[in-house]
């Protein structure tokens, strides 16, 4: 029988391109779904997103994804989350106003400071667009055949500061240390887009799809 990988479809994310990566990186079988009762059932569950996350988190919940999800990370099921998906598993962000987000990890999703610089001195750019390392911080089952400092592509303008994450498995340095992984038991999450990361990108999901969701 096919392992089923499910992403999760609550009209944000580009899912296609998730749902293309995962197949290109060995997936035998991905559903791209809002059937709560699939998402359930599957062997493994992505968690995308992309927008502001006042609106990923309404359609999300509007849905019914919510319980479900947390259900899912209960009972030891592998899980990425990405970009959005990542910040709405915080307690909290600023961006929109405020927004309580899912809880799963402590912290809070913050706004990049226009006013700091980067490492070589230049005006930071918001939002963060473009490729960058990440340093791991710990052994990880996904950060097999993925040497240190390797490049990730990253899109966001709001981040979640390392100095307020526990669980942060990497780290990216643009203009603050921030969190580019997070992570705990059966639940991996990145800020960045291994979708998008080419070949690093493809190793991490070839990795994820052989997850057992131990450490």
């Amino acid at each position: 029988m096919s392992s089923v990988t499910a992403v999760i479809d609550y009209g944000m994310g580009n899912l296609h391109s998730v749902q293309s990566a995962l197949v290109k990186a060995g997936a035998s079988d991905v559903i791209v779904t809002s059937d709560l009762s699939l998402i359930e059932a599957a062997d493994r569950v992505v968690f995308p997103g992309v927008g502001a996350i006042k609106d990923c988190l309404s359609e999300f919940r509007g849905l019914g994804c919510e319980p479900v999800l947390k259900k899912v990370i209960s009972r030891s099921t592998p899980v990425l989350a990405i970009c959005v998906g990542m910040q709405s598993l915080m307690t909290h962000s600023e961006e929109n106003g405020g927004v309580d987000a899912l809880d799963v990890f402590g912290g809070s999703v913050r706004l990049f400071d226009k006013s700091s610089k980067t490492e070589n001195g230049e005006a930071l750019k918001v939002p963060h667009m473009g490729w960058n390392t990440v340093s791991q911080l710990t052994a990880h089952p996904l950060w097999d055949g993925i040497p240190d400092q390797s490049y990730f592509y990253f899109v966001h303008s709001y981040f979640v500061p390392r100095s307020e994450c526990s669980d942060a498995l990497a780290t990216v340095n643009y203009g603050v240390e921030a969190a580019a992984v997070i992570g705990r038991g059966n639940v991996f999450a990145t800020q960045f887009h291994p979708e998008k990361s080419h070949d690093h990108g493809l190793q991490l999901l070839n990795n994820f799809l052989t997850w057992d969701g131990t450490c």
